[in-house]
């Protein structure tokens, strides 16, 4: 976290404020959480402690970060009271436009001119939310996935009216904090729900059509492509695949599905250059052919190590 940018309010002290809250604290900010009333800052404050307690008995959190958190969180008695003084407001209420827009405007308002004002939304529009505040530049998404403080990806989500000169501190105090941020553009979805929502919306399609049962279909999700996804994104996994591979499979599936698995153009455009992935040097990450011993060294290593994980948490308490 850079220097002038240690004091920190987050607007909306829920299930998802709150946790958004403890990994701000945990980092060594200085936070103040704040809700609709005095009373119901005090009480997600008190339950935030009782969990992060819970989370360091259960040897989630290492040992002593409850204390931390005791030092660097405190309820406010209002959100300008939070935001008077912060240096990056964060703003966590529910997901309607109606209650953000108004949230927005009573932040905007008593918050310094200087102050960096971010977003948890996962769905509105940037842009739209940005209408409700004063001097919009400096104003973006900051998306935190639940469980905030044990899920390391963070959206930052930029619109077109945001000062680029913000980008820097707002991924600084997202990496301080432990998190991995990903800079995407204001679309529909942005990245993370566009991904996830493309894959629910294809499982469902499966249950429809009798092809599996969804418990069926979770076991082939989890036990096959998404085991990979801890280690590589989809793109690195199709580089070690080969991209005349995914182009051929493309080919497959169009003969019962040609729209709906359209090749992409990038990747036709790839195999027609020879760019075919890990076995060329070059494809969509363009790794190093000489890099492909060590990357398939690691690849098998991690996927032993995560079924000695699995293996060692036993399966997930669903059935």
């Amino acid at each position: 976290m850079t220097e002038n940018t240690t004091r920190i309010a987050v607007v909306g002290s829920g299930y998802m404020g709150g946790g958004i809250a403890q990994v701000l604290a945990l980092s060594g900010a200085t936070v103040v959480i704040a809700d609709i009333s005095a009373e119901i800052a005090q009480s997600n404050y008190d339950r935030l402690i009782t969990e992060a307690r819970a989370f360091e008995d259960a040897g989630l959190f290492p040992a002593g970060p409850t204390a931390t958190i005791e030092q660097n969180l405190s309820p406010a008695a209002s959100i300008e009271d939070a935001v008077a003084d912060a240096d990056f407001i964060e703003e966590a209420v529910p997901e309607v436009i109606e209650i953000k827009h108004a949230t927005l405007a009573r932040i905007s308002a008593a918050a310094r001119p200087d102050a960096i004002i971010g977003s948890n939304t996962s769905t509105i529009s940037i842009s739209k939310l940005s209408e409700a505040v004063v001097n919009p530049g400096r104003f973006l998404g900051v998306h935190f996935s639940n469980p905030a403080p044990f899920i390391p990806g963070v959206e930052v989500i930029p619109h077109e009216g945001t000062d680029a000169a913000i980008l820097p501190t707002v991924t600084g105090l997202i990496s301080a904090a432990g998190k991995q941020p990903a800079v995407v553009k204001d679309v529909t979805g942005f990245v993370l729900n566009r991904l996830q929502y493309a894959l629910f919306h294809e499982a469902t399609q499966l249950v429809e059509e009798g092809v599996a049962s969804a418990d069926d279909i979770d076991t082939i999700t989890r036990t096959t492509f998404g085991f990979r996804l801890p280690f590589f994104g989809p793109f690195a996994i199709a580089d070690m695949a080969g991209l005349d591979v995914y182009e051929f499979c493309y080919k497959s599936l169009q003969t019962t599905f040609p729209e709906r698995f359209a090749t992409p153009k990038v990747l036709a455009d790839l195999v027609a250059a020879g760019k075919l992935g890990t076995k060329t040097g070059a494809g969509f990450l363009d790794v190093p052919a000489d890099r492909t011993p060590a990357l398939i060294a690691y690849r098998n290593n991690a996927y032993v190590r995560m079924q000695q994980l699995l293996d060692e948490l036993g399966p997930a308490p669903i059935h």
